[in-house]
């Protein structure tokens, strides 16, 4: 049984997110996700009118008369919540952790794609898979999700966004909406990304943090990686660190930003210090743009 804690601030969370979706996200997410497109339903015998491109050669050569095919639009999605928890998500220089930014944008994902008609699921991951909930449709889903993440408590501490990737490749044959929602410290994760942009539609959200991006000038400062634990004394009032770390920030930032647009990948940055609502709102029309444009 879940703590009554959780159960609380669970229902507080998917409350204050409702008002989101239904004030702010009401239209956005259902202009770009619309379907896969058609499916076959059936056919039937061809009339003066139709479109000769529609015709089953098979069939009609068959019976001896021209049918046609039939489709109807396949609606329904599948909206898959890669979120990670790993021990990098626990920090924070502002009063929002990454991991807390993270669990309020999987829990709008959610709520919109429930409200969609759409299946919604969701994988947590550190160094490993932590938790998978396959995806279902239904009214209480987006607060079962919502629980999910606020209860868990991972076993690792490092990120391996591949092996996240790889699992939600294995584990969903059919094509989905992947939302992976990290601060995507971690290594070599192009291959896999390129694989399942093959068959899912990715959505990468980054979430970052002001200190992500640089350092204050607080003196000497003991700094400890979360993930590692490995520790190292770093004189920040020295504007040449500073100016270092800054610079490594912005080109692995532009590394993370040129991948995506080479794989033709929508994606979204969300400073954690700031609403998400923007940025998310941003990632829906720059889509919707994208969308109009190939047409």
């Amino acid at each position: 049984m879940l703590p009554a804690e959780v159960l609380r601030q669970a229902r507080q969370l998917h409350i204050r997110t409702r008002r989101l979706v239904d004030g702010v996200f009401a239209g956005e997410y259902h202009s770009v996700y619309k379907g896969r497109g058609i499916e076959f339903a059936e056919v039937r015998e061809y009339v003066p009118g139709d479109d000769v491109r529609s015709i089953d050669w098979n069939v009609t050569a068959r019976v001896g008369r021209p049918f046609v095919k039939q489709y109807v639009e396949e609606r329904e999605l599948t909206a898959m919540l890669l979120l990670d928890v790993s021990a990098s998500g626990l920090f924070s220089s502002t009063s929002r952790r990454k991991t807390r930014a993270g669990v309020e944008i999987a829990a709008a994902l959610a709520l919109s794609a429930i409200d969609n008609n759409d299946k919604a699921g969701l994988i947590l991951f550190t160094d490993r898979v932590e938790l998978f909930v396959p995806p279902r449709k239904g009214r209480n889903r987006a607060l079962r999700l919502i629980r999910d993440m606020l209860a868990f408590e991972p076993r690792g501490r490092g990120t391996d966004i591949a092996a996240a990737l790889e699992y939600l490749h294995r584990a969903i044959p059919r094509r989905s909406i992947a939302f992976l929602i990290s601060d995507f410290f971690a290594p070599d994760f192009e291959r896999p990304l390129r694989l399942v942009r093959r068959r899912h539609d990715l959505a990468p959200i980054c979430l970052i943090d002001p200190r992500d991006r640089e350092l204050p000038a607080v003196g000497f400062v003991r700094l400890r990686d979360l993930e590692t634990g490995e520790e190292r004394v770093v004189d920040t009032d020295s504007r040449a660190v500073r100016e270092r770390f800054a610079a490594l920030r912005r080109e692995a930032a532009a590394r993370r930003r040129r991948l995506f647009r080479a794989l033709g990948v929508d994606f979204a940055e969300a400073p954690v210090e700031r609403s998400w609502v923007g940025p998310l709102l941003r990632f829906f029309r720059r889509r919707e743009r994208r969308l109009e444009e190939g047409r």
